[in-house]
């Protein structure tokens, strides 16, 4: 009693006695450990690839190859290829040259230890491009070669043990060309051979193949969580474990599946399927597949229509397979080269797109620049573009898709929103050299004040692999979290072709299981399209989220070059696009004048359609290898060609003949809406005597020819003052020249010197231009400290006057290139806008050179202006910022301007597009001479033409119009019948002088022009593209001469020309008004 204890035995299973020492892991050695599971080398055969495939036949009794390589670099089809003979071929044998074809006959018999297995695969490569085709001509599969897509899943009908006949369409180049060694963007090598190394039938371990993709996640998360997270070393100790089970049974069957059981802890029961997707946890990273196709780049445009077919035909597969996969393809232009070349797989794309599986987008013909093309040119890329998705697939698109152009228009969202696109996606400015974007999702505002929802990808790619580190970037790197947290994922194959592959839609449900079952990692979807994210966001807009704007353009801090690479190419579009607009113009009036005559809407479409081919992004810009150009010189010469024909006939119908013989007055013609006065060069033939100059003057239409007489009096005058020195005089200007630059330009009714105390304008400079990396793509900033100024030649009279007078100097640029620039002063016209014309033709044989033609002007102002599509943009002379300074080149279109209070200075050209204005001197890029990837890029000889225009007061229409004048010079014609001058005043525009007619046309559903794409509307219309050119809220008419043309309804419309709002004719005149750089579309109904 009292006093005694009782002891109970303790109940811990925890041991008295230490067993004997346990370490600390060492993370870092087995981290790098996991690399060992799944990789190549030493270890291979010892872990999970060792176990990866379950058995394989190989050798003629199992895969019988035969071949027909056709000649030279041709690409026969199906059926012209499977006509030949085949002859026998086996793996090891080489095939070439680069770009050339083969077509394999593959006969393929399944042997019996096989047919039994899970999933039997061809592996085929030759670390090239093909694409497989099933014995009756449909195209099923590409193929990427280089280890990369190798694979081809069986049909179960061949596990027959019978032969099966499949064909494979060999394309003798890789996905990214035939650059020599590993640097792609160098000119390809013609002479490539490649050798057939891998033909087997194979059975693959499905269990260890999504063991591999298991182990890839899990190792990813080990990698890229942080170091301190429980997440991260949770990671590594699954990792770890599922190798300790794969070694523990000896790489058995069982041990593979005891390693996903494993894995599973991490990454959730349910990466097998889409139920992975069915949470209810919300996510916020939206994957969508996409494969960013280059319509022409390192690859010629006969290779891209391959290239769609291979890799849409890879997506279709996976589509069959993959449930939740979801599609997205841009570029209209792709779509129609489907349909005519693979009308089998373009059906089965076109079901796909109806289930909601294979998704159209962007609204565009193709993937364009935005920097270059002209205003119209943009509208005729969503025009074309919209209407080709409508009228083949029954919806328009809501998103502008353009992730890979070189900068962005600051009219692109007006006009997106005027083709019925309120959302824009893109990427490319994560490319910037100098300053980081600071936005992912945002309102970006147009000149006029129209804005897009834009959505830049944080992942900044637009072909991300699907890792786990493109999950993590979507959030780490969004830069709009206070507004919204969600953002896109752009995954798949891209720029080459082939899209997104079973790994990568494997590797993005275990990354959803891991946000799922561990946390921590943003949680990823897929199954939604672009436009459900997109629907979102304007939902949160219109429940009140205030996004941040942007307003202007989204200049693209690199790739600056491509506003002057391969200037024939860019002189070609500049040409195409005036031409059209005088053929549209031309023959809308044709066909008010005759009704017989039929508006050639096919051939305007052809030439449309080429020419917006040919502002593709890589195309225009001056980026792709030198068949690119070979292709787009034979397609600018058929614009041309149909462009005269189309002429011909309209002025034909107009009563005009183009070939003057003198038979009838010789008139020319205004197809601008302005009255002109030019002193013009007399054609040569017919009864033309006297001084061979003209002056040609009047409005819109037919303008009066005056022939000028050696004996009238002189009006523009040239002397020489001294050796190398003369003046060139008019009643505007005085100029003086002394070795061969302007170094004096007085304004005599300003009483005012134009060039900089001691400057030369019209100065030739050369820099070197040695990009960082991307030759055709890049001038970087340093290339400003090389300027050389290139001495000049002997300077000569060219011409003494009285009608123009000029002189030209022949400048030596090294032992291959000379430049031989002509200045000249043409006779004064009362009060037309006067300006100095310099033409240089040039020889260029330089190698990384960079030619520029320099104005130092007697003007201050911390910005210049600059001609855009349908406006202007004003950007900072100097350098304060590093965002000032990144604009050190930019691109402008027909002319740029530096003005002061009270006086200014444009700059005009006629097919040039980079520019730089840094203090007071202004400089006009002329050519480059990169070698890669097109070795001879811009060598040869070229014509170009630029003016110096100094003008009292601001910048105004002066300047747009002469711009305009200038670009679009009048042209003689034979007048073979009565007057028709009232013909050209139907339908004539005025009020502000800031507003521009810019396009007449006929509407592209008119019953009489219609090409039955869409629905018919009755009765005939023409369609007038006008905008404010200045930045002002501008008032005008739009007066129709009822004597010519019965208009009886006038509709303001969008650019897809969908009514919109009727307007009220007074009389015979319609006001309109326009908000500052607004672009309005009318239809005039007849």
């Amino acid at each position: 009693m009292g006093g005694e204890t009782h002891t109970k035995p303790s109940g811990s299973s925890y041991p008295k006695l230490a067993t004997g020492p346990v370490g600390q892991q060492i993370h870092s050695i087995y981290k790098d450990r996991l690399g060992q599971f799944t990789s190549g080398g030493q270890y291979e055969s010892q872990y999970l690839l060792g176990a990866m495939y379950e058995g394989r036949a190989s050798g003629p009794d199992h895969v019988k190859l035969s071949v027909y390589s056709p000649p030279g670099l041709t690409r026969p089809t199906f059926e012209e290829a499977t006509s030949h003979e085949f002859k026998p071929t086996k793996v090891g044998e080489s095939f070439g040259p680069s770009w050339s074809t083969h077509w394999f006959k593959v006969q393929l018999t399944v042997p019996s230890a096989l047919q039994d297995k899970e999933q039997l695969e061809l592996h085929w490569d030759a670390n090239n491009e093909g694409l497989v085709w099933t014995e009756d001509g449909e195209p099923v599969q590409g193929l990427t070669g280089g280890g990369e897509r190798v694979e081809w899943v069986l049909p179960k009908p061949f596990r027959d043990g019978k032969e099966h006949t499949i064909y494979i369409e060999m394309a003798c180049n890789k996905m990214f060309g035939n650059a020599p060694g590993g640097d792609s963007i160098q000119p390809p090598q013609p002479d490539k051979y490649f050798q057939l190394h891998t033909a087997d039938i194979v059975a693959v371990n499905q269990e260890a193949r999504a063991l591999f993709v298991d182990f890839w996640i899990i190792g990813d998360a080990a990698r890229e969580f942080p170091g301190d997270s429980w997440e991260s070393h949770e990671a590594l100790q699954v990792g770890n474990g599922i190798m300790d089970a794969f070694i523990a049974g000896h790489g058995s069957q069982d041990s593979i599946l005891k390693g996903r059981e494993i894995a599973r802890k991490y990454i959730g029961p349910a990466v097998d399927s889409p139920e992975v997707y069915e949470t209810d946890k919300e996510p916020i990273v939206y994957a969508i597949g996409h494969c960013h196709i280059d319509t022409c780049w390192l690859w010629p445009w006969a290779e891209t229509k391959r290239k769609i077919a291979r890799s849409w035909s890879n997506q279709c597969d996976l589509m069959d397979r993959y449930p939740e996969h979801r599609f997205t393809c841009s570029q209209a232009q792709q779509y129609k080269w489907l349909e005519q070349l693979y009308p089998i797989l373009y059906d089965r794309v076109k079901a796909k797109v109806k289930k909601g599986t294979f998704q159209p987008i962007g609204g565009s013909w193709v993937e364009h620049d935005t920097n270059m093309p002209s205003g119209e040119s943009l509208v005729r890329q969503f025009l074309y573009g919209q209407r080709f998705f409508e009228s083949h697939f029954g919806e328009r698109c809501t998103t502008f898709w353009l992730p890979d152009t070189f900068g962005y228009s600051s009219q692109l969202p007006q006009l997106c929103r005027l083709a019925g696109m309120s959302r824009f996606f893109t990427q490319k400015l994560s490319w910037n050299n100098i300053n980081n974007f600071p936005h992912t999702t945002f309102n970006w505002v147009s000149l006029d004040g129209s804005q897009v929802l834009c959505h830049m990808t944080p992942a900044e790619t637009y072909t991300a692999e699907a890792h786990f580190g493109d999950v993590k970037r979507s959030v780490s790197q969004h830069k709009s979290l206070d507004q919204d947290n969600t953002s896109l994922l752009v995954f798949g194959k891209g720029d080459g072709g082939g899209g997104p592959t079973f790994q990568h839609i494997e590797k993005l449900r275990r990354c959803r299981g891991i946000s799922d079952k561990i946390g921590l990692l943003p949680r990823v979807k897929m199954g939604d399209s672009v436009d459900d994210f997109f629907a979102r966001l304007e939902k949160k807009a219109a429940e009140g989220t205030k996004f941040v704007t942007w307003y202007g353009e989204l200049y693209f801090e690199l790739h600056r070059g491509t506003y002057t690479t391969q200037a024939n190419n860019k002189w070609n579009n500049r040409k195409s696009e005036i031409m059209l607009h005088d053929v549209e113009y031309l023959a809308t009036m044709a066909t008010i004048k005759d009704s017989s005559y039929r508006y050639p809407k096919k051939d305007i479409d052809d030439m449309w359609e080429n020419v917006l081919l040919c502002q593709f992004h890589d195309c225009l810009p001056g980026s792709s290898i030198e068949m690119c150009y070979d292709d787009s010189d034979a397609l600018y010469a058929e614009v041309f060609k149909t462009g005269q024909r189309v002429l011909k006939g309209a002025l034909a119908t107009l009563g005009f003949s183009m070939d003057y013989e003198g038979k009838g007055d010789l008139t020319a013609i205004n197809t601008l809406p302005w009255p002109r006065a030019e002193i013009m060069k007399l054609p040569e033939g017919g009864r033309l005597k006297d001084s061979g100059y003209a002056l040609v003057k009047g409005g819109q239409g037919i303008a009066r020819v005056q022939v000028l007489s050696d004996s009238s009096e002189s009006t523009a005058s040239v002397k020489k003052i001294k050796d190398g020195v003369f003046l060139l005089t008019n009643k505007h200007f005085k100029v003086t020249v002394d070795g061969g630059c302007i170094t004096s330009l007085i304004d005599l009714q300003a009483d005012r010197e134009v060039v900089a105390k001691g400057g030369k304008a019209s100065q030739l400079v050369i820099f070197d231009d040695k990009p960082l990396y991307w030759q055709a793509w890049d001038v970087e900033v340093y290339h400003l400290e090389s300027r050389e100024v290139l001495p000049p030649g002997t300077t000569e009279i060219a011409e003494h006057g009285p009608h123009k007078v000029s002189v030209v100097t022949e400048t030596k640029i090294s032992a291959n290139s000379w430049v031989k620039t002509t200045i000249s002063l043409s006779a004064s016209i009362g009060s037309q806008p006067a300006y100095v014309e310099m033409e240089s033709e040039v020889e260029w044989r330089e190698n990384m050179k960079f030619l520029k033609v320099e104005f130092p002007v007697d003007i201050t102002n911390t910005e210049a202006s600059y001609e855009t599509q349908y406006g202007i943009i004003r950007r900072p002379t100097h350098y304060n910022t590093s965002w000032d300074m990144a604009k050190f080149e930019v691109c402008c279109h027909k002319w740029a301007d530096l003005s002061e209070f009270g006086y200014g200075v444009s700059i005009l050209n006629d097919s040039k597009y980079g520019f730089a204005t840094c203090g007071n001197m202004m400089r006009l890029s002329l050519l480059r001479a990169p070698k890669a990837p097109d070795a001879h890029a811009d060598m040869g000889r070229h014509h170009i033409r630029y003016a110096i225009l100094p003008h009292v007061g601001p910048l105004d229409s002066r300047t747009v119009r002469a711009a305009y004048d200038f670009n679009h010079p009048m042209k003689f014609y034979e007048k073979k019948t009565s007057d028709a001058s009232s013909l050209f005043t139907a339908i004539s525009l005025h009020g502000s002088s800031s507003l521009i007619l810019d396009a007449v046309k006929r509407g592209e559903d008119d019953e009489d022009v219609s090409r039955d794409e869409l629905p018919k509307r009755k009765g005939r219309s023409i369609i007038l593209r006008i905008y404010e050119s200045l930045g002002g809220t501008s008032r005008g008419t739009v007066r129709i001469n009822k004597s010519v043309v019965n208009v009886k309804k006038v509709w303001k419309t969008n650019i897809l020309e969908d009514d919109e709002l009727e307007l009220v004719i007074k009389g015979d005149e319609v006001e309109i008004e326009l908000r500052p750089f607004e672009v309005v579309t009318y239809r005039l109904q007849l």
